[in-house]
C-alpha cells in the first residue's frame, strides 16, 4: 500500500464530544516529524549553463529538469510534455449527481445546526448536556495490573527527554538470565505528570524516583503495556519544565533465545566442547529487551555501563575500558568510558565471550578485530581494509571520527549481515573473516559490509534520522559511501558493477505498487522493520548517485555533504535537512531540495519515452508501474508528481547542444539517455529508437560503454514485462550477446532469461525448455564465453564475477562438460582435502546432486572452520533436488541443530530455486510461520526474503489464490505486511506475462 496504516488501536473517539476547543496537554498533540515532501517545481531555462558543454565519454549533462507544470500553463510548442495516464473512469450519471447534491445539503445543515446551538454536548443518551469546560480526557488503554495506562500512542510523549544512563548488567551465561539496573537522569521540557519510555519482556523489580536538588528519592509502581513495549510512571502533582529528575529501575530477563536485544549464542570451539556467549543487536526496537530506556532515535543521551562477568570470559562496550573490579561472588565487573558523544539507544552495543583480538593504530583511534580464538589469522584482511577506510573517511568528511576505539566483532552466531554500533560494530563471520585462500570475490564481500559499516560511524551515528521514515540518510548514505570508498581505496576490487547490479535490482523493486516512498510514514513494528529494504538502501544510494552526477562540479557534493554533518553533528534530522545543505553549496547550480524531493517523497520512478524528429527530440515521462492500479481497484489511477530528471545522453557522433530542448546538431543514427545508468530511471525508445540501438550494437559492440549496453539490457526486459515492447524484440537485441565479453551487460542478461527459465521450469513447459536450451539466446549466444572460461587462478575479480555467472547457467542446463568438470573438481578436493579457492559454489552445487557426493558435502560442512566456504558448502546441499534431503535441511534449519537458524532464509532461497524444492519451501512456511515470527521479527529483511523467495516464481491462479487466502488467514500475524502485497502483486505479474507470452514464446524461438 502506499500509505502504511495508521496505529489507531488507541485513538478511539470518547464517549463524549465536546464542541468547545479546551487547551491541549502538549503531549496529546499528534507528533510527527518534520515534513521532507517538498514543493516540486521543475527547473527553469534560466537554471542552465548555456557555455558548459562535456563531451567526456561521449555523453552531455543537460541539468534538464521535466517541469511540474499544468499542461494549461505550458507553451505548446514545448517539446517536454507530460503524457497524462491512462483512464477508464466514466462520467457520473445524473441520478448520481442528484443523490450526492442532496447528501450534501443534508450534511451543511446538520453542520450548520451543531454550529448554532450553544450549550450542547451530545453523548450516548443524547442531548441536551450542559457543557462543561474541564477538558476532555483522552481514552488510554488499561495497564497488564488492570490501571489505567497514561498514555495511548505508539510514539512516545517530548514532554521528558533522557540525558544519561548508568547501566549495570549481570549476566548469567549458565542460566541465561541476567539482572540490571538502570539509573536514567532525565531533564523535563514541559509540565507533566508521568513519564512514558520504553521496556519489552523485563521484569522491573523496584522503581525509585528522585527529582534532583528536592528532597529523597520515593519508590514509584511502574505502570506496563504491552501491546505499545511501554513502561509509565504516573505522578499526583506534575513535574515542572526545566527541572532534572533520575528514574532507577532494577529488573530481570531471560537471555534471548532470538536474534534482537540482548541474546545468548554458542558455537563449537576446535577441541569439540560447545562455548556459550552474549552479544546485542538492537536496531531497530530491541534496546528495549535489554534495559528500559527511551527506544526512539531522537532520544540521544550518554551511557555509562558495566558488565560482570567470569574471570575467563571478557566484555565489550562501546566505549574503552576504565577498570575492572573483582566482586565477593568470584565475577569480575568491567566499567566502561562514559560515552563522550550523545547516541541513539539502537547504537547502544555489548559482548559477554571470549574473544581473540588484533590491533592497529590509526589517527588517535585503536582499531581491533576480534573473533573466536581458533579464527584469528582469518581476521588480518578486515583490519587492513577497516584502517585504510577509517583513513579514508576522516579525510573525505573532513571530520576526525570521534571515539577512542573502534573494535569490529565476528560474532558465530548473528543474524543481521552487520551493525554499526558506535565504537563496537558486530559482523557476521562470512562479512569478515577471510583465509589465506579466499578469493577477490570473496574479499569484495567483506570489504563492501565493512566500508558500510564505517560510513555509518558518520551517516547514522553522529548524524541519525529523526524517526525510522527517514531511514534511507542512513542506509542510503552508507550503501552510496561503500561503493564510492572503494573505489579510491580498493580500486582493484571492482565494485562499480555490484553498484550496477544493485540499482537494477532497485529498480525492479520499486516498479511494484507495492513499493513505497523513500521517505514513509512509519507507525507500527512491522512497518519499522520493512522500512529496511532496497529503497531505503539501494534507492536511497541510487538518488544520491543522480545526483552527484548531475552537479557541474565534482566537488560540490562532497561539500554538501560536510556541511550536512558539521551542523547536525550529534543531532536528528528530517530528509528536508539534507536538501537544504546541498541547496546552500549548490547556489547558483540549481536548487536541490526542488529538484530532488520527487525522488524521495513518492514511490516508484519515472519511465522516460524519447522521439527522435531529424535534429528534434521529443521526451514524455510517465510513473512506471508494472500494476496498473485501476486494474487491481477498479478505479481512476492516481495523479502523481512528475520527478525532476537530470538526463543525460550520448549518440553516434558525441555532438552536443547547450540549448535547454534537446536540440541535436543534425540527423543522428541513434540517441541513449541516462549515460552509464547514473539516473534513476528507464527508458523507452519507440520501435525505431529500439531497432536503430540493436543494429549500432550489432556493427560495433564497443559504440557504448558497458554499463549503457547493461542498462539497454535492463531496460527492455522491464518494457517487456510494462507491455510495451514484444518479447521478439528483446531477444532482437540480445543477438550481439556473442561478441559481449564485459561481466555486467553478459550478468545481467543471464539473470533476466533464467528468471524467465525458472518460470517455464516450475509450470513444467519442457517443450519451450528444451527450446531455450539450444537456442540462441542462452547456449548459443553465451556458447563461446562459457567455452573459454577457465577454472583455475583469476585475481580480477569482474572475470570471476563473469565466469561464475557463465558456468552457473552452464552446469544448470546440464552441459556436459561443465557438469564433468564440476564433479572432477570435487573429487580432487574431497581426496586430498586440498583447497578449492574459486568456483566453490558451483563445485558444491554440481556435487550435491549425487547421493553420495552429498553425504560427502554434508561430512565436511559439519568440520570446516571458516563460515564463507561453510555458507556455499550450505548452498550446495539445498541445492538437491531429493525430496527426503530437502524436507531434511528445512527442519534443521528451523530447528538449529546442524544448521544455524540464522541461515534458515538463505536455505529457503536455495531450496526454492529449484523444481523439486519450490512447492515443499511453500508447505513449509505455512505449517511453521508461527515459529517463523518467533525467531524473525515480523517485517523484518529474513521475513521478508523468506516470503519473497517462495513464492516469487509462481505463475499460477491457483498459487494466487492459496498464497492470498494463506495470508489473509493471519491477520495480526502477518496478513498486513507490505512483502506480502508484492508477493501477491508479483504471482500477479508473472501470471500476466506467461499468458501474454506463452503462446507466441514457441514460434519466438
Amino acid at each position: 500500500p502506499e500509505n502504511m496504516i495508521e496505529n489507531s488501536m488507541f485513538e478511539e473517539e470518547p464517549d463524549v464530544v465536546d464542541l468547545t476547543l479546551p487547551a491541549l496537554d502538549p503531549d496529546e498533540v499528534s507528533y510527527e516529524p518534520r515534513s521532507s515532501r517538498l514543493l516540486v517545481r521543475g527547473l527553469g531555462e534560466n537554471d542552465m549553463d548555456e557555455d558548459e558543454e562535456d563531451c567526456e565519454s561521449s555523453a552531455r549533462l543537460l541539468g534538464m529538469s521535466f517541469m511540474n507544470r499544468s499542461s494549461a500553463h505550458r507553451s505548446n510548442t514545448s517539446p517536454y510534455t507530460r503524457q497524462a495516464p491512462p483512464r477508464s473512469c466514466s462520467r457520473p450519471s445524473a441520478r448520481t449527481m442528484v443523490v450526492c447534491v442532496l447528501l450534501l445539503v443534508i450534511v451543511a445543515s446538520m453542520t450548520m445546526v451543531l454550529y448554532f446551538l450553544p450549550g450542547c454536548t451530545f453523548t450516548k443518551t443524547g442531548c441536551p448536556k450542559a457543557n462543561s469546560s474541564t477538558p476532555i480526557e483522552p481514552v488510554y488503554p488499561t495497564s497488564s495490573t488492570g490501571d489505567v495506562f497514561p498514555w495511548a500512542r505508539y510514539r512516545l510523549p517530548q514532554s521528558v527527554h533522557p540525558v544519561s544512563y548508568d547501566l549495570t548488567l549481570n549476566p548469567d551465561l549458565d542460566d541465561m538470565t541476567f539482572t540490571g539496573r538502570a539509573v536514567i537522569t532525565m531533564s523535563v521540557f514541559h509540565n507533566t505528570d508521568r513519564i512514558v519510555l520504553h521496556a519489552a519482556n523485563l521484569n522491573i523489580t523496584k522503581a525509585t524516583f528522585k527529582q534532583l536538588g528536592d528532597g529523597d528519592a520515593r519508590d514509584e509502581t511502574i505502570l506496563e503495556y504491552r501491546n505499545n513495549e511501554q513502561i509509565a510512571v504516573k505522578f499526583s502533582e506534575e513535574l515542572q519544565a526545566g527541572q532534572r529528575c533520575v528514574l532507577t529501575l532494577d529488573y530481570s530477563a531471560a537471555l534471548s533465545h532470538t536474534y534482537g536485544g540482548f541474546y545468548n549464542s554458542s558455537y563449537i570451539d576446535k577441541d569439540g566442547n560447545k562455548r556459550v556467549l552474549a552479544a546485542t543487536q538492537f536496531e531497530p526496537l530491541a534496546a528495549r529487551k535489554a534495559f528500559p530506556c527511551f527506544d526512539e532515535p531522537a532520544f540521544k543521551a550518554t551511557f555509562q555501563i558495566r558488565i560482570s562477568r567470569k574471570s575467563d570470559y571478557m566484555a565489550l562496550s562501546n566505549m574503552p575500558l576504565a577498570k575492572s573490579t573483582p566482586l565477593e561472588n568470584g565475577l569480575v565487573q568491567d566499567e566502561f568510558e562514559k560515552t563522550t558523544v550523545n547516541m541513539s539507544t539502537y547504537l547502544v552495543a555489548f559482548i559477554v565471550a571470549n574473544f581473540t583480538p588484533i590491533s592497529k593504530n590509526v589517527s588517535n583511534t585503536l582499531v581491533s578485530v576480534y573473533s573466536v580464538p581458533e579464527k584469528k589469522e582469518h581476521t588480518h584482511y578486515a583490519l587492513e581494509m577497516a584502517s585504510k577506510l577509517l583513513a579514508f573517511y576522516n579525510e573525505f568528511f573532513e571530520i576526525e571520527y570521534p571515539l577512542k576505539k573502534l573494535d569490529l566483532v565476528a560474532i558465530p552466531d548473528f543474524l543481521a549481515g552487520a551493525m554499526e554500533n558506535w565504537g563496537l560494530i558486530t559482523f557476521r563471520e562470512t562479512t569478515l573473516l577471510v583465509g589465506k585462500d579466499s578469493s577477490p570475490l570473496e574479499k569484495q564481500v567483506v570489504a563492501s559490509v565493512i566500508a558500510h559499516e564505517l560510513a555509518h560511524q558518520w551517516f547514522g551515528n553522529l548524524v541519525t534520522m529523526s524517526w525510522w521514515n527517514d531511514l534511507w540518510l542512513n542506509e542510503g548514505f552508507a550503501t552510496y559511501m561503500q561503493y564510492t570508498s572503494l573505489q579510491t581505496v580498493s580500486p582493484n576490487l571492482d565494485t562499480g558493477n555490484l553498484f550496477l547490479a544493485v540499482r537494477f535490482r532497485a529498480l525492479d523493486k520499486d516498479a511494484l505498487n507495492s513499493s513505497h516512498a523513500v521517505s514513509a510514514e512509519v507507525n507500527a513494528d512491522e512497518q519499522v522493520e520493512e522500512m529496511f529494504d532496497s529503497v531505503s538502501y539501494e534507492k536511497g544510494a541510487s538518488v544520491l548517485l543522480m545526483l552527484r552526477a548531475s552537479l557541474p562540479e565534482e566537488q560540490q557534493f562532497r561539500k554538501g555533504i560536510i556541511q550536512y554533518l558539521k551542523e547536525f553533528s550529534q543531532l536528528n534530522t528530517d530528509t528536508g535537512d539534507l536538501w537544504n545543505s546541498l541547496t546552500q553549496v549548490c547556489v547558483g547550480v540549481f536548487n536541490v531540495s526542488e529538484m530532488m524531493s520527487s525522488w524521495t517523497s513518492q514511490k516508484g520512478f519515472p519511465l522516460v519515452t524519447v522521439s527522435v524528429q531529424e535534429d528534434q527530440v521529443e521526451i514524455k515521462q510517465e510513473h512506471f508501474l508494472l500494476t496498473s492500479i485501476n486494474s487491481q481497484t477498479g478505479g481512476c489511477p492516481p495523479a502523481f508528481s512528475l520527478w525532476n530528471i537530470p538526463v543525460t545522453y550520448v549518440n553516434d557522433s558525441c555532438s552536443v547542444a547547450p540549448e535547454y530542448t534537446l536540440k541535436l546538431p543534425g540527423k543522428v543514427k541513434w540517441l541513449k539517455l541516462n549515460y552509464q545508468n547514473t539516473g534513476f530511471y528507464i527508458v523507452h525508445y519507440g520501435d525505431e529508437g529500439w531497432a536503430a540501438l540493436t543494429d549500432a550494437l550489432s556493427k560495433n559492440v564497443n559504440a557504448l560503454t558497458h554499463e549503457d549496453r547493461a542498462s539497454l539490457i535492463h531496460n527492455i526486459f522491464a518494457l517487456s514485462r510494462l507491455g510495451r515492447v514484444s518479447f521478439y524484440q528483446v531477444l532482437n537485441l540480445l543477438k550481439y550477446m556473442s561478441s559481449e565479453t564485459e561481466t555486467a551487460p553478459v550478468t545481467e542478461a543471464l539473470l533476466q532469461l533464467n528468471s524467465i527459465y525458472k518460470l517455464l521450469d516450475k509450470r513444467q513447459e519442457s517443450g519451450l525448455q528444451a527450446r531455450m536450451k539450444v537456442c540462441d539466446y542462452i547456449l548459443r549466444s553465451f556458447g563461446s564465453l562459457m567455452d573459454n572460461q577457465t577454472w583455475g587462478e583469476e585475481d580480477s575479480v569482474s572475470k570471476q564475477e563473469l565466469r561464475s555467472a557463465l558456468l552457473g547457467t552452464a552446469c544448470s542446463l546440464m552441459q556436459e562438460n561443465c557438469v564433468q568438470h564440476a564433479k572432477s573438481l570435487f573429487k580432487q578436493f574431497a581426496e586430498s582435502s586440498g583447497t578449492l579457492r574459486y568456483v566453490q559454489r558451483l563445485v558444491f552445487t554440481v556435487a550435491a546432486q549425487s547421493d553420495e557426493d552429498w553425504m560427502t558435502l554434508l561430512n565436511m560442512h559439519q568440520n570446516v572452520t571458516l563460515d564463507s566456504v561453510k555458507r556455499k558448502m550450505l548452498q550446495g546441499l539445498a541445492s538437491t533436488q531429493d525430496a527426503r534431503r530437502i524436507i531434511w535441511i528445512l527442519k534443521a534449519g528451523l530447528d538449529g541443530t546442524f544448521i544455524q537458524t540464522q541461515d534458515l532464509p538463505l536455505v529457503i532461497n536455495t531450496v526454492s530455486q529449484g523444481f523439486a524444492g519450490y512447492l515443499f519451501c511453500w508447505d513449509f512456511i505455512q505449517e511453521n510461520w508461527d515459529r517463523l515470527i518467533e525467531k524473525f521479527p515480523l517485517g523484518s529483511f529474513a521475513i521478508q526474503t523468506i516470503i519473497k523467495s517462495a513464492t516469487s516464481q509462481f505463475s499460477t491462479q491457483a498459487h494466487l489464490d492459496q498464497v492470498q487466502a494463506f495470508f489473509s488467514s493471519l491477520k495480526e500475524r502477518g496478513s498486513q505486511m507490505r512483502s506480502v502485497q508484492e508477493a501477491l502483486e508479483t504471482i500477479r505479474l508473472n501470471q500476466r506475462w506467461m499468458d501474454k507470452n506463452l503462446p507466441s514464446l514457441q514460434q519466438w524461438l
